[in-house]
């Protein structure tokens, strides 16, 4: 069977020591570190252009960098909590200490979703700026930070796809024997590069961020098609797995067919795209841009 050896790549880029402490810095944090800079400056420079926008952009240039400071902080707790709540609530309640661990790993990209949503709506009242224009520029750069942190996924060798023959399969070092779909790849390709590229042309070249709330749309409907579409060749959760569930599906009919917990959290999020879009092209939001 062919297949492809894992790359020897150190999950730590470097490591400090001092005596009994030892600091290391990994690709994944270095992933949500860049990808929270390249987000911060393309907001920035959308700001920097009003022929972007219908009448003035939402914020001036500068605000950008205020605005991340809250979105930080909204992928961090909203990342964590996500994960405890959405996918091992029972350990976190028998170990309530561990739910701050977070070096420990266990972060929810839906729940950092949420905590990103909470943070752009908390900002835009206190400064009394235009929620879904801020959004609308928020959404366009988030796929940035989902490619870094894909890619960092791979490297990690964490989060990777079922058992596969096809000859670009992956034999994972905590993986077993069996080549496996690199799925974390997938999802960078998908919901990163391609969904950037595709909200980059509506943006940039359809004039949709003179739309209020049409780029939230179109980012909540891709990626949630993209992680559904993903979901079906990632290996499903292994805390879910039971001798009649194999597979560690959430939602399960019969042996083998059922949902991911991905793809559950992911339906509504299509659903919910669908509906802003439809309200968005009705001028839903126009009110805050004139």
């Amino acid at each position: 069977m062919l297949a492809i050896p894992f790359p020897n790549i150190d999950p730590a880029i470097f490591t400090l020591s001092l005596g009994d402490f030892s600091f290391s810095l990994r690709w994944y944090a270095l992933a949500y570190i860049v990808g929270l800079v390249l987000g911060w400056r393309y907001v920035a420079w959308m700001m920097k252009r009003p022929a972007l926008w219908r009448g003035e952009p939402p914020m001036a240039p500068a605000e950008a960098e205020e605005l991340l400071t809250w979105m930080v902080v909204g992928v961090i707790l909203g990342g964590r909590l996500g994960f405890v709540l959405f996918y091992q609530p029972g350990y976190y309640l028998a170990n309530p200490a561990q739910i701050p661990a977070i070096w420990n790993g266990g972060m929810s990209f839906h729940g950092g979703f949420v905590g990103v949503i909470a943070g752009i709506v908390a900002w835009s009242r206190a400064r009394g700026r235009p929620m879904m224009e801020v959004g609308d520029a928020v959404a366009c750069a988030a796929p940035i930070g989902l490619l870094l942190g894909r890619v960092a996924n791979f490297i990690n060798a964490e989060l990777w796809g079922r058992t596969s023959d096809l000859p670009w399969a992956v034999i994972f070092p905590n993986g077993g024997p069996e080549p496996r779909h690199p799925s974390q790849l997938y999802e960078a390709a998908l919901e990163g590069a391609l969904l950037f590229v595709v909200m980059w042309a509506l943006a940039t070249r359809r004039g949709w961020l003179k739309t209020p709330g049409a780029m939230i749309g179109v980012f909540l409907v891709g990626y949630g098609l993209a992680r559904c579409l993903v979901e079906l060749v990632r290996q499903p959760d292994a805390f879910l797995q039971t001798e009649a569930n194999p597979l560690g599906l959430a939602w399960q009919w019969g042996a083998t067919s059922g949902l991911t917990m991905g793809q559950i959290l992911s339906v509504p999020m299509i659903a919910i795209g669908i509906a802003v879009l439809a309200a968005a092209r009705r001028g839903r939001w126009a009110r805050e841009a004139a």
